[in-house]
């Protein structure tokens, strides 16, 4: 694609976005953005199917109160499955769904490229911050 190109098809995308009437582009937009949604698929990804207790001990900082919730809207929005085994005591696990892995899958290669230039991001905001000191002062 060239830069028109890529450009006509980035104003589709956010033609799409502004026309959301009840929100739920944006919300699933936000899950891109969402460390801890990220954190979680991730997770599941490379682990299969684990237990509440196992996802939060291999997400660092993750608190159990938001490792529900994130799971829980994950669960809603059919990216993770939730199974649960109706025992005693109460053994549930998540999974990935195919949305879910495909959303892993897309988010990869953006992973990838804050990686490969995250020292430029750092440079950037150097040079940012030195020029903009006396007005931060």
């Amino acid at each position: 694609m060239d830069r028109n190109e890529i450009l006509q098809y980035s104003q589709t995308v956010c033609d799409g976005l502004r026309d959301d009437d009840d929100g739920l582009r944006r919300e699933l937009l936000a899950h891109a953005g969402n460390r801890w949604s990220l954190g979680v698929i991730h997770t599941l990804g490379v682990y299969g199917r684990l237990r509440h207790a196992e996802i939060g001990r291999r997400m660092h900082g993750v608190t159990q109160r938001m490792l529900t919730r994130t799971l829980r809207q994950l669960e809603r929005d059919g990216l993770v499955f939730r199974h649960d085994f109706e025992e005693v005591p109460p053994r549930v696990e998540y999974e990935l769904s195919d949305t879910g892995m495909e959303l892993l899958v897309r988010m990869v290669p953006l992973w990838t490229w804050i990686v490969e230039n995250a020292d430029r991001f750092r440079q950037a905001r150097e040079v940012f911050d030195r020029q903009h000191a006396d007005t931060n002062a």
